[in-house]
């Protein structure tokens, strides 16, 4: 049987260093979620946001979107604050749009949809904070 297992940091930092559009499955509209915090500080970073929240016109001055579908530019990596429970449609659009990474945010671990992604030819970071690992690899 297949185990998941993160990128390496040298990895993780290439990824940090390319990549220019982030959907953000989940973003909050309210300042004092982490998902807020994370993709707030992830465009003071210089990367461009787009919130995926259905039932929400707009969060950090970006219009959301009711799903990944709906977004007309590339994306580069789909940042994930769901419940797990919650991720395979977000696993399965991924695959559908071909959409190259999958971060799944601390304490969203499913490792079957994890590993489905994978599968699929998706880089896929699991378990990890981006905000917390960019600030650990880019920012010493």
């Amino acid at each position: 049987m297949t185990t998941f297992s993160n990128p390496s940091d040298t990895e993780l930092k290439h990824l940090l260093q390319n990549i220019h559009h982030i959907a953000v499955v989940g973003l909050s509209p309210k300042p004092d979620r982490p998902s807020y915090i994370v993709a707030q500080a992830l465009q003071g970073f210089g990367y461009h946001i787009t919130p995926v929240r259905p039932a929400t016109n707009e969060v950090l001055g970006k219009k959301a979107y009711a799903s990944l579908a709906e977004i007309e530019q590339p994306i580069d990596l789909v940042d994930v604050f769901l419940n797990p429970s919650r991720l395979e449609p977000v696993i399965t659009a991924c695959i559908e749009l071909k959409i190259p990474t999958i971060w799944l945010q601390e304490g969203v671990i499913n490792e079957t949809a994890a590993l489905r992604a994978q599968q699929a030819g998706i880089q896929v970071i699991m378990d990890r904070c981006i905000y917390k690992e960019h600030n650990r690899l880019l920012n010493d």
